[in-house]
This record gives C-alpha cells, structure tokens and sequence, in this order.
C-alpha cells in the first residue's frame, strides 16, 4: 500500500483538474472585470496616497506635530498661507498634526486588522476541519470571549486585534466546512494526502479571499474604532495626534474654529470610504458567484 507522501503529488494533481473548470465557468466577464478594476485604482490609488504620507509624515510636515509655535499670536488661526489648515487652540500647526495622525490612524488599523485576520484564519482552519468536539469547543469559546472586551488605555493595536478575530473566524469556518465537501478536497483525502497538506494546499488558498476582502473592509472600521476611542479619550492620548484626538480637540468649538474638526473628520470619511469602496470592488473581482448573481439581476 502506497505511503500518503508518494500518492500526495496525484492527489494534489486530480485537485487541480477538478476545481479549474468549475472556476473557469465562474469566471466573471470581461466587461465586468473592467468596471471592478476602474472602481478599485482610484480608491487603490488614494489608499496608496495615505500610506505614502503615513510613512514620509515626519519629511512633509512643516512643524513638529506638538509644536506650539506661538500660543498667543497663532492661537486658533484659520487656515492661510502660512497655515494652510490653519493652528489649533494650542497654536500647534494643524496640517502637521494631520500629517502624523495619519500615521497614528492607519497604523492602528491595518496592524490591528493583520492580527485579527491571522488568528481568526487560523483558529477557524483548525475548528473547521477538525470538526467534532474540538469544533464545538471552540466556538463556544469564541462566545465567551466575544463577552469580555475591555479597552485598556495602552496596547491599543493588540486589544483591537484581539479582540476583533471573533468574526474572522466564523467567517473562516464556515468557508472551510463548505470546501471540505468538494470534489478536490474529497479525493485528495482519499488518495491518502495529510492532514496538514490538504489544508495548507487545497482548503487555505480557498478560504483566503473572503479573509482578504474582511480584512480591507475591516480597517475602515478601524479607523472609526480608533477614532471613537481617541474622541472619548481611551485611544490616543495628548498631546499624540491622531485624526479622532484632533477631531476631539475641535469638536467643542465648531461654530468658531470650524476648521480643526472639520480636516480630521473629512480625512476620517475619505479613508473609510476608500477602504470600503476597494474592499466592495475586491469582493466582487474575487466572488464570481457574486458577480453571477448580479448579471441575473
């Protein structure tokens, strides 16, 4: 009897041939594909723009973020020349804030969400495919967890992701239990491949376009979690900026220094609706069955 290493090489081979016709007639049209990919550059392209000024903030900004250049002349300037987005009431240069609560903002989201994503992928593949008693033990632990969230003010980053994995994971298993059933995964298995290579060959690279597509719709909500918790004073605290703390110190005084909430709550919607809107198109480029459904529509 063949060992399960000699016979993994076919099983992986009759995989293959059994999953690539039935993806070549979900592949979505040409047309289609053409209108995802024009909706995905421009919202690709600002949440390139973003990065770019997280990274180079400290090169861009004028000033240093917590400057206070002068706290009785520059006190709560509109924006000008000198100022394009015009100083707070602290005197401190409000587009240099801007430029460093960028980095703060993305930072905490897209770490938050890497980690999120990574343990909920995994603690879903294992649940998934085991299946059984260590399946039902571990969403219920997953229940219990999703009970106890607290949001210390330090580690921020780790608190979010950790405690933001709980849907990654359903999401995973429940995609791992449907592709367990398939043709390719059933003969894999029979032809005597391991445990470990059917996951990591046939169940994982089908189970990670929905976690990618969480993933990018999830930093958008991040970045209003983040915002929220700086706006109540748990996230980023003074005198760190970041778009929900600069948001926060003008959100009192709108009516006379309109322009210290109005920059950071603009940057908050345009980033969120960027990552949404690419997660959405990204969804719809990965999903043919999504794309199918809409063409019966």
């Amino acid at each position: 009897m063949p060992s399960p290493t000699r016979v993994s090489a076919p099983a992986d081979r009759l995989a293959a041939s059994l999953v690539a016709p039935a993806m070549a007639a979900d592949a979505p049209s040409l047309v289609t594909r053409r209108r995802l990919t024009g909706t995905m550059w421009w919202s690709l392209a600002l949440i390139f723009l973003l990065c770019i000024i997280a990274i180079f903030a400290q090169q861009l900004a004028p000033y240093p973020p917590n400057a206070q250049l002068d706290i009785i002349g520059l006190k709560s300037r509109p924006p000008s020349g000198a100022h394009p987005l015009g100083t707070d009431q602290y005197s401190r240069d409000l587009l240099s804030r801007m430029l460093f609560g960028a980095r703060i903002s993305l930072s905490v989201a897209m770490l938050a969400v890497l980690l999120s994503a990574t343990v909920g992928t995994a603690y879903g593949l294992i649940s998934g495919y085991r299946g059984g008693r260590v399946d039902a033990v571990m969403m219920r632990l997953v229940a219990v967890l999703a009970l106890w969230s607290p949001v210390p003010l330090s580690a921020l980053i780790l608190v979010i992701g950790l405690t933001g994995w709980f849907e990654v994971s359903r999401l995973v298993r429940a995609e791992v239990l449907s592709v367990m059933q398939r043709e390719y995964v059933v003969a894999a298995r029979g032809l005597g491949a391991s445990g470990p290579r059917i996951v990591w060959r046939h169940i994982l690279p089908n189970v990670l376009n929905p976690v990618i597509v969480s993933a990018t719709l999830g930093v958008g909500n991040v970045i209003i979690l983040e915002a929220g918790l700086s706006y109540l004073g748990i996230g980023a605290r003074a005198p760190t900026a970041s778009w929900g703390s600069i948001f926060f110190d003008g959100s009192d005084a709108f009516q006379t220094t309109w322009w210290i909430a109005l920059f950071p709550g603009l940057a908050i919607i345009l980033t969120v609706l960027a990552f949404n809107v690419f997660g959405t198109a990204l969804r719809d480029t990965l999903d043919p069955h999504q794309l199918a459904g809409d063409r019966a529509r």
